[in-house]
């Protein structure tokens, strides 16, 4: 895989997320698919501006949010697939794993399309949902196993509000 994040694809699944655009490695979530691969639900957008990143790293502290040219350099598994926000509907995005296993995963909803996390505006959530304070979680808060096959999870975003990271409210 190259530095460059994927260019992602719209497609739409047959199974129960019928109704719903996924993107990303779509054809590793097709309904059947054997290959490892994580199928996130990108709950609570604050909005439909800017860019949606989902990565995939290495499940320890060191490497978890790790820059991605020395994740690649070292050989280490790294995976991103990013796009425009829909304007539109719920949002699945599918990345394909290395293999089966234990990963770390970060959800980020790049609001100004810059590519670089402003704490004042963007979003960021990851599986499992754990609180988020002022320094990113530990690697195992963040991580999702992966067998042979799609798992799917479903992750709250949070934007920064008042003293900290949380939830936008529900209207």
């Amino acid at each position: 895989m190259t530095r460059l994040a994927l260019i992602a694809t719209m497609s739409f699944l047959g199974t129960a997320t019928a109704h719903a655009a996924t993107y990303g490695d779509v054809a590793a979530c097709a309904a059947g698919s054997t290959t490892p691969a994580l199928l996130a639900w990108f709950d609570g957008l604050k909005d439909r501006k800017g860019k949606l990143r989902l990565e995939l790293f290495p499940s320890n502290d060191q490497d978890f949010l790790a820059d991605d040219f020395l994740l690649e350099k070292a050989g280490k598994p790294f995976r991103r697939i990013e796009l425009a926000t829909p304007a539109a509907g719920p949002v699945a995005i599918c990345i394909r794993a290395p293999g089966p296993g234990r990963y770390s995963f970060a959800m980020i909803h790049d609001r100004d399309g810059k590519r670089k996390f402003t704490f004042s505006s963007d979003g960021i959530g990851f599986p499992g949902n754990p609180k988020l304070g002022w320094s990113k979680p530990k690697a195992a808060k963040a991580t999702a196993t992966l067998g042979d096959g799609v798992t799917e999870i479903h992750v709250r975003l949070n934007y920064f509000s008042g003293i900290g990271f949380s939830p936008i409210k529900e209207k």
